[in-house]
């Protein structure tokens, strides 16, 4: 159908309106939009997320921390080693400025109390609870570049709806109009 409205453009017929034609060229429009703006912002999303977590991984710094508590048990299976198979517990450890700090950090399953395991902190020396893996960065930035470019496409493919909508709304009331003019002639020319 849509191929239907395109053609519609370049060929002469005595029944195309002006509706017709911009419900084509926005038909036209909206294509493309769709195969330039959904890609781009998938990706400009996703960089986004990268650059965030790359920044995020450079301004951390690990130490080396003891677990206060043992952790509680995993629930679930995470076969791939992911964030899954990692579990929250509390740790200890020493800042630079020989203070001594305890916060609440992700850590290995397994791992009991007076283990000692790798935290990281952030430049403000705060313990960062969940830092994000390599392959979960890439992992997120691709799950949200994702969900940008479907979003674009969907909100335009909206918007053409809704211009559709409203150029039927056009043709109806010129059609009420047309059948107007038309009855009036007709009513006016019988005897």
């Amino acid at each position: 159908m849509p191929l239907k409205k395109i053609r519609l453009l370049w060929r002469d017929n005595p029944l195309k309106r002006g509706t017709d034609v911009a419900e084509s060229w926005m038909f036209l429009t909206t294509a493309v939009l769709i195969a330039v703006t959904a890609p781009a912002a998938g990706v400009a999303a996703a960089s986004a997320l990268d650059t965030s977590s790359q920044r995020q991984g450079h301004e951390g710094k690990s130490v080396s921390a003891i677990l206060t508590e043992d952790p509680p048990a995993r629930i679930g299976v995470d076969s791939a080693g992911g964030a899954g198979g990692r579990v929250h517990a509390t740790v200890r450890w020493t800042a630079t400025d020989g203070t001594v700090h305890t916060g609440e950090t992700t850590v290995a399953p397994g791992l009991r109390a007076g283990d000692r395991t790798t935290a990281w902190i952030n430049r403000y020396g705060s313990l960062l609870r969940d830092p994000a893996a390599p392959g979960e960065a890439v992992a997120q930035s691709i799950a949200v570049g994702i969900v940008a470019a479907s979003t674009t496409g969907l909100l335009l493919i909206g918007a053409n709806k809704a211009g559709v909508v409203l150029l039927n709304r056009r043709r109806y009331a010129q059609w009420e109009k047309d059948w107007a003019e038309t009855d009036f002639r007709w009513r006016h020319r019988q005897p």
